[in-house]
């Protein structure tokens, strides 16, 4: 029980994590396109019926202004995690075979926005800049 909500949180770490490895400005934009993809997830369970065209057409507007804004893209997680607890609390999941799904990723999508909302960072370059004792590494010099 206590796994249904701490694992959606893990999930989302891992999201931010794996983004890490992708560079800038391609991580912003792989980002737009994920979210954009979220955002026609529920369409062919259609759970909300006729309301599920709205919501994937608005998530891809935020998405288009996602390619140039990271704020963009945590609003969109901010959306579909919205759009997540109306599935759960209507009893259409994400998944329809998994109960929980919607609620899961309800949980799981605030921790990509939080990551989002702060620009995005590479994760890693954090903790190498932290066992560097905080310095930023060093930048290359133009030659």
């Amino acid at each position: 029980m206590l796994m249904q909500y701490v694992a959606p949180i893990g999930i989302g770490i891992l999201y931010a994590l794996s983004m890490s490895f992708v560079r800038e400005p391609h991580r912003r934009r792989l980002n737009a396109i994920m979210v954009a993809g979220a955002g026609a997830a529920y369409l062919s369970g259609g759970g909300m019926g006729g309301w599920e065209f709205p919501f994937t057409a608005l998530l891809a507007y935020v998405a288009f202004r996602g390619l140039e804004s990271w704020t963009w893209i945590g609003v969109g997680w901010l959306l579909h995690t919205a759009w997540d607890v109306v599935h759960h609390v209507k009893g259409a999941p994400i998944i329809p075979f998994a109960h929980t799904s919607s609620l899961g990723c309800a949980i799981c999508d605030p921790v990509i926005a939080i990551w989002c909302l702060r620009g995005g960072p590479s994760i890693v370059e954090l903790f190498r800049d932290r066992r560097r004792g905080g310095r930023p590494a060093a930048t290359p010099t133009a030659g």
